[in-house]
């Protein structure tokens, strides 16, 4: 059977708007896969599978000699230092933590329920500098944070930091609070002389005596990093 001009013309059409329908949905397709991908590698540098992390600030590190290292007899010199992940975190009380938790050993020293990690920073510069170091939390499931501590031991001396209670808004017992909503402690050290070095032991732990630690926090992940830096701008 002959088809007419117009027929073919129309069929033509048809083939044609099939021909691009299909072509755009391949190219949908293909643009939703590459932003799926684009997503995991994001989550996965985000999430670094839990690790916390310590980071120098680049002007200590090259104008004041300032250096990290988490080995006080081999000093590995990193301008980045990465504690071991601890996964499946349940809650605890501080007073299981280990009396020597501060001293026991350098690197990472995570025990049951908890990570531990001791690292050092050294003067090698001509100067005395003050410095920052901070502690910002990247991201928050479930509020776990509600009943996180943040425990800093530095040179000997132990600081624990804790949300507000949420029930009387005043700090958990033997606490220092929360700098802000997304930042866990905001300190400076002063004086910090040619050949100082000192000592910091990081403890991350769920306190299982906190009010706000219910089992709605079952599930929770934090994830957070540390900064030591020259200066810190408000």
């Amino acid at each position: 059977m002959k088809m007419t001009k117009f027929e073919f013309e129309r069929a033509s059409k048809k083939i044609f708007r099939r021909d691009l329908r299909i072509k755009i949905i391949r190219l949908a397709l293909l643009i939703l896969l590459l932003m799926l991908i684009l997503l995991y590698f994001i989550l996965s540098i985000i999430y670094d599978a839990g690790h916390f992390t310590i980071s120098l600030d680049r002007n200590l590190s090259w104008e004041k000699g300032i250096i990290i290292y988490d080995n006080l007899n081999e000093k590995k010199v990193s301008k980045k230092l990465e504690a071991t992940a601890y996964n499946g975190m349940d809650n605890i009380s501080i007073d299981w933590l280990p009396e020597n938790i501060d001293t026991e050993s350098d690197g990472s020293h995570n025990g049951d329920n908890y990570i531990a990690y001791t690292f050092y920073i050294e003067n090698e510069g001509k100067d005395t500098v003050n410095y920052w170091y901070t502690t910002l939390i990247d991201d928050v499931i479930l509020n776990i944070d509600e009943a996180i501590r943040f425990m800093v031991y530095l040179n000997g001396e132990q600081t624990v930091y804790a949300k507000l209670n949420g029930f009387t808004e005043e700090p958990e017992k033997d606490t220092k609070a929360f700098y802000s909503e997304d930042t866990v402690m905001l300190e400076c050290r002063q004086d910090f002389k040619p050949g100082d070095v000192d000592r910091f032991t990081i403890v991350i732990f769920v306190e299982g005596d906190d009010p706000d630690c219910t089992n709605a926090l079952l599930g929770g992940e934090i994830k957070m990093h540390m900064d030591i830096t020259e200066e810190h701008v408000d």
